[in-house]
């Protein structure tokens, strides 16, 4: 819900932007994560840029776990980051400039055509970029096209990534974003990169999107199998 009260909303900026990195970093940092196929996420540090996609749900744990893997295998990388231009994600965008990433302010309906500009330059001049795959507004799961556009007007691959929780709190939003209890186990799951051929437009991005989605349901439900679920 948005912050209508000018000073509140000036204040809460302020505020939560290291109130969450605090608390955030404090409580991942008690999770107990096994990763499957890093070698995924090893190769596309050892090529850079490439594109991080994940579903909505996942991006809270999902920027902890990529800002750990990254600070041991490849400490200089760049990121870029496509956060929702709504005044919600201001706070979020606070937070984010807190861990040293670059961020576009853009979605489907609000400035969606400008921010992926902004990103297909940030990666031409080499950062990973971050995408969620099902955007800001969802429906959750499902895909949408930006992913695959960034790819074929770059050449970076897109590498897809899922985790799940033996046990965590899920939120009452439209995506139920899934944060991790203290003491969590984490089954972590990257998959193979996904290469996108320059141009494609019409059917063939349909296919690309449509395979992105199929990659990224498949990690995630291999995730929460590993918990005996079959979703979060």
């Amino acid at each position: 819900m948005a912050i209508k009260n000018p000073y509140l909303q000036s204040l809460a900026r302020r505020l939560a932007p290291p109130l969450y990195h605090l608390v955030s970093r404090g409580l991942f940092a008690t999770c107990r994560v096994r990763t499957h196929g890093l070698e995924h996420l090893r190769a596309g540090l050892a090529r850079q840029p490439f594109i991080s996609a994940c579903w909505h749900y996942a991006v809270f744990f999902h920027l902890h776990q990529v800002r750990c893997q990254q600070k041991k295998l490849a400490p200089r990388a760049r990121w870029v980051l496509m956060v929702s231009a709504s005044d919600d994600a201001e706070l979020l965008s606070g937070a984010l400039r807190l861990m040293d990433a670059e961020m576009v302010r853009g979605s489907r309906s609000r400035g969606g055509v400008a921010a992926l500009k902004a990103m297909i330059a940030q990666v031409k001049g080499g950062a990973n970029a971050g995408i969620i795959a099902d955007g800001s507004q969802g429906p959750a799961r499902i895909a949408q096209a930006g992913a695959i556009l960034l790819a074929s007007r770059t050449g970076a691959p897109i590498l897809p990534s899922a985790w799940a929780a033996d046990r965590a709190w899920v939120l009452r939003s439209w995506d139920r974003t899934v944060i991790p209890k203290p003491g969590a186990r984490i089954s972590y799951h990257y998959g193979p990169p996904l290469a996108v051929p320059a141009g494609i437009k019409g059917a063939d991005l349909e296919n690309y999107r449509r395979e992105l989605e199929k990659r990224l349901n498949e990690l995630y439900a291999a995730a929460w199998q590993q918990f005996g679920r079959r979703a979060h």
